[in-house]
């Protein structure tokens, strides 16, 4: 699991989080929601221990920025950050190395086939397309089995068979115990398979819905969302 405490992110005058507190459980998935500039991808940022902020956040029970806790996080970033002068496969070598990982070339090459990526072992980061470059992004983020796994935007780009197996990694994900957080303005990206939501407007969240809920509610998280983005853009 992890926990955000009370996490503010200032640019200068600017504030990009106030005050955001929330964790997501062992074997939960929790859903960011919002429309662009919304903080979605700085708070994900700030988990990642990409940012500076003041508050806490702690992964499994280590502070964020702190190596236990890198050894247990997966982070797929909304723009692939791959390395141009490695292959597919040099890639998954170097996350391996990395972590100190042993017998991985079976789950790597699983990945790789699962993914559409075996067939371009040998190509340079620099030759792949966007989708393919974040098909290895995902790849190289599960490959350790990390216990926390981030994802900014992550089915952008991607082809309708890779939203697929996208979709069916995250169910696995969360039968083996792993706490999923999914940032995304795609509200039918998440459809069916999230625990909680998050709303997110200006910086805050707006408001949290939890799926079982559902059943015991008329307003669906789609009506939910148009509710609370639309009247704060007439409010703005």
């Amino acid at each position: 699991m992890f926990q955000v405490k009370n996490v503010t992110k200032r640019y200068g005058s600017v504030v990009a989080n106030r005050d955001i507190s929330f964790e997501v459980q062992d074997g939960q998935i929790a859903v960011l929601l919002g429309p662009n500039g919304a903080g979605k991808s700085t708070i994900i940022k700030c988990i990642a221990g990409l940012l500076r902020f003041n508050g806490e956040i702690t992964i499994c029970g280590y502070p964020n920025k702190s190596l236990e806790a890198k050894r247990q996080l997966g982070y797929i970033p909304e723009m692939p950050a791959v390395y141009d002068m490695l292959t597919v496969g040099e890639h998954l070598e170097f996350i391996a190395r990395a972590y100190e990982l042993e017998n991985w070339h079976s789950t790597a090459q699983q990945l790789m086939d699962r993914f559409e990526l075996a067939d371009k072992k040998d190509k340079l980061g620099k030759q792949l397309s966007k989708g393919m470059q974040q098909k290895l992004s995902i790849c190289c983020a599960v490959l350790h089995r990390p216990k926390v796994l981030i994802f900014d935007e992550p089915m952008v780009g991607l082809d309708p068979h890779a939203i697929k197996e996208l979709k069916a990694l995250f169910q696995e994900l969360k039968e083996d115990g792993a706490s999923l957080l999914i940032s995304t303005h795609m509200l039918d990206s998440v459809e069916n398979y999230w625990d909680v939501a998050h709303i997110m407007m200006n910086g805050e969240f707006a408001a949290t819905k939890y799926n079982q809920e559902e059943q015991n509610q008329n307003e669906t998280l789609e009506q939910l969302f148009f509710e609370i983005t639309e009247r704060k853009g007439n409010e703005s």
